[in-house]
């Protein structure tokens, strides 16, 4: 390969786990090799760190984790390195701009998870993805001055957009805005991004970016695409989300990750392309 990679990090859902959630026995093998040949392995996700619990003892995680975007840095515990809660004022606006566009409203701190309405759309999803349960409550007033992550939930794919433009407007350099998913916007502080996740990790373990390698699928995996030596895109990711990183191997359901490191990170196969570049006048 060319390149001293000393540790990767991965995205959780759409890169190391299957749709239906599943840590599949050549992932957990792709890890325990990383693990043997010296390289340290680390996750990212928009989950709360309970809702990355279930992946700490199968993948045997010794180093830190990054939860909610990177706005939380945990120990394998679970207990708290660091966290960059959403400005006050800030989560009120940015809670006043997702009403404003008809989208769901969700909050997370560091151990809860709020919403309005258990039968609103993806609450249930997101339950059996990070097995608890929220705290249903009308009013998420009292819960704003310790908000770690903010969601804005739609399957209107017009009016997510739409807000996304108007929270990056309304809240500025104060606050973070990326979706996840289609259907997720993902508000946090500005340090909760994957990219600062790459920074803190070089720091935390003593580790150049240019030594890092990042795999992902979503809009907000390109923040550390850029922050790292080596990017990797999912093939389930999007051509705009492809198009941000060096490589791209096959998808999730296609044993993406463990293709990715056999092929680029230990050299063994040829298992990945280089990523699809845009071209004169947008045409594929």
């Amino acid at each position: 390969m060319g390149r001293d990679i000393r540790l990767v990090i991965a995205d959780v859902d759409g890169t190391l786990v299957t749709q239906d959630k599943v840590l599949t026995a050549r992932t957990i093998a792709a890890v325990t090799q990383l693990r043997e040949r010296g390289i340290a392995f680390s996750i990212t996700s928009g989950r709360p760190p309970l809702g990355i619990k279930m992946l700490i003892a199968p993948l045997g995680l010794s180093d830190p984790i990054a939860a909610f975007n990177g706005a939380v840095l945990v120990r394998p515990d679970l207990s708290v390195l660091a966290q960059s809660l959403v400005p006050a004022e800030t989560a009120t606006l940015a809670v006043a701009t997702i009403d404003r566009h008809g989208l769901d409203v969700w909050v997370y701190t560091d151990r809860e998870w709020l919403v309005r309405d258990a039968d609103a759309p993806h609450v249930a999803h997101e339950q059996w993805t990070v097995e608890f349960a929220p705290r249903v409550t009308p009013d998420l007033a009292p819960y704003l001055d310790k908000a770690v992550k903010i969601v804005g939930v739609s399957d209107d794919l017009a009016a997510m957009v739409a807000c996304e433009a108007d929270v990056r407007h309304d809240c500025g350099v104060r606050a973070s805005a990326t979706r996840s998913q289609p259907y997720y916007l993902d508000i946090t502080h500005p340090d909760g991004n994957k990219g600062h996740v790459v920074m803190a990790l070089s720091s935390a373990l003593n580790i150049l970016p240019s030594q890092i390698a990042t795999i992902g699928d979503g809009p907000n995996d390109v923040l550390m695409f850029r922050k790292s030596g080596v990017s990797i895109a999912m093939g389930n990711a999007s051509l705009e989300v492809q198009r941000q990183a060096q490589f791209v191997t096959s998808s999730n359901e296609e044993e993406g990750f463990a293709n990715a490191m056999e092929a680029f990170i230990f050299g063994e196969r040829d298992a990945m392309v280089e990523s699809p570049r845009p071209v004169a006048n947008g045409a594929e």
